[in-house]
């Protein structure tokens, strides 16, 4: 009995669905429609030309056994990428026809021999060569969705755009969305959260998180190998692209010179964007002009340090997430006195669950006295590159606009080092970070100013006693 084109693709999808992740089944097979059947070659219609490279690149070889176990030793496999486009009336797709270019029709190869090597035209930089992944990892956490993102007037504006966004993609006129605000204030697990949603209501979206750290380093590792358009066009084919912490763009022209055309053209295909940073795009240095535009294009929604009622909320719900039980008092006393940021309420908690857990300790108001006194107090020592400029510039008593000038007043010049020479040691900022924000310098700068500051240590006692005293009130 000869089967239809509809008959041989929904047997395939019967034994893959067994095979793979329900949800990469959903992205990535669900979408495809089986045009025709002729002379052993299957036509299958798909509506990306990136779902028909990741076909290719992921699936190829349970396409190849589950087509040759239908239609025979001699099938073949040929696409047709139909894309909606705009320009044509009345949303008149246009059709690309494309044949497998891993040749399923292996004739008189074994089943079990993999196809002939062929390199991907767009690669992956997240995946590492010789491990396949198994499907696009958006890489999200799962524990950051907005069920366990708690709202309070710090964050109204911010999670709001956020759920907009999540629920329409590209669609919104907060496009990129930039969230601003200070280490600790949830920035990541909103904009993952936004991810998230985007994920539940439209599978069919290709959502991305990456850090621009991990930016930078695959586009480092691009340049290297001499792949710069396989870098570019993947970022290109994101539909919903989170970029975290992006002031560490900050110095790194090339960097930012390719992130520009990235942005551009998601920017100009409906695609969303959605950036977090640690200031607002106004108070960015030793960026382009250029891209700091497109930062404002947007909504630009800042988080604030949270209030009693919120952090009370926060610390309720993660306790009850965590199985923590707590006194009523021990939550007000913990959220009366951690106010700085919501990792330490966090760490709070986690430190007060080890310590009753693992050492049989009862968790009473006290315990939680000396958690707040050896955690939370050592974490608000954790400094930020302009507490620094601002205990130096206390310190040698000038203001602190001064150091941000293009003097070579040897007390300026003095106050810009130092305060570069601690940012190094008591931050983990990058030196290109490092000079952006203190003078607009570059990382040869800082560390030409790291190294003379420790050579005066080393010759100079006077200094060395200075610089012991500015110590001293940074861990102060």
């Amino acid at each position: 009995m000869n089967l239809s084109h509809v008959d041989v693709w929904n047997n395939c999808l019967q034994i893959i669905k067994d095979i793979i992740p329900a949800n990469s089944f959903k992205t990535w097979f669900e979408p495809v429609v089986p045009l025709k059947l002729e002379n052993n070659v299957l036509t299958i219609q798909v509506p990306s030309q990136f779902i028909y490279e990741y076909l290719e690149e992921q699936y190829i070889d349970i396409l190849r056994k589950t087509l040759r176990r239908e239609i025979g030793t001699d099938a073949k496999l040929e696409y047709n990428v139909v894309m909606k486009n705009a320009n044509y009336p009345e949303g008149k797709p246009y059709t690309i026809k494309y044949p497998s270019k891993n040749k399923i029709n292996l004739n008189n190869r074994p089943i079990q021999v993999p196809l002939e090597s062929t390199e991907p035209s767009i690669k992956n930089p997240f995946v590492i060569p010789g491990i396949r992944k198994p499907h696009f990892d958006p890489k999200l956490n799962p524990n950051y969705n907005f069920s366990n993102y708690v709202e309070g007037d710090c964050n109204r504006l911010a999670r709001s755009a956020g759920l907009a966004v999540g629920s329409k993609p590209g669609g919104t006129a907060f496009n990129p969305l930039m969230i601003y605000g200070d280490s600790g204030l949830g920035k990541t697990h909103l904009a993952q959260a936004i991810g998230i949603l985007v994920k539940e209501k439209h599978p069919e979206k290709i959502v991305l998180y990456v850090n621009a750290n991990i930016f930078q380093t695959q586009y480092v590792e691009s340049v290297r190998n001499n792949n710069q358009n396989d870098f570019l066009h993947f970022y290109q084919m994101i539909d919903v692209l989170i970029l975290d912490d992006v002031h560490e763009f900050a110095g790194k022209s090339k960097t930012q010179d390719t992130f520009f055309h990235i942005f551009n053209h998601l920017h100009q295909s409906g695609k969303q964007l959605i950036l977090t940073c640690d200031r607002p795009p106004v108070e960015l240095q030793d960026m382009e002009q250029r891209l700091l535009s497109r930062f404002k294009w947007g909504l630009q929604a800042d988080l604030q340090k949270p209030d009693y009622e919120t952090r009370l909320a926060i610390l309720k719900m993660k306790a009850y997430n965590d199985g923590i039980e707590l006194s009523e008092d021990i939550f007000e006393y913990l959220a009366n006195n951690i106010t700085n940021n919501i990792r330490e309420l966090e760490a709070a908690l986690i430190s007060l669950s080890a310590q009753s857990t693992l050492n049989n300790k009862e968790i009473t108001v006290d315990l939680a006295r000396l958690i707040v006194e050896r955690l939370v107090n050592t974490a608000r020592k954790e400094t930020t590159i302009d507490y620094i400029q601002k205990v130096v510039c206390d310190f040698y008593k000038i203001p602190v606009d001064l150091i941000q000038e293009k003097t070579r007043k040897r007390e300026i010049v003095q106050a810009r080092q130092v305060s570069m020479f601690f940012s190094k040691k008591f931050t983990k900022a990058s030196l290109a970070s490092i000079g952006a924000r203190i003078g607009g310098k570059d990382h040869a700068t800082v560390l030409h100013a790291c190294k003379t500051v420790n050579n005066l240590i080393d010759t100079d006692k006077l200094f060395k006693s200075q610089i012991n005293e500015i110590e001293k009130k940074l861990n102060g």
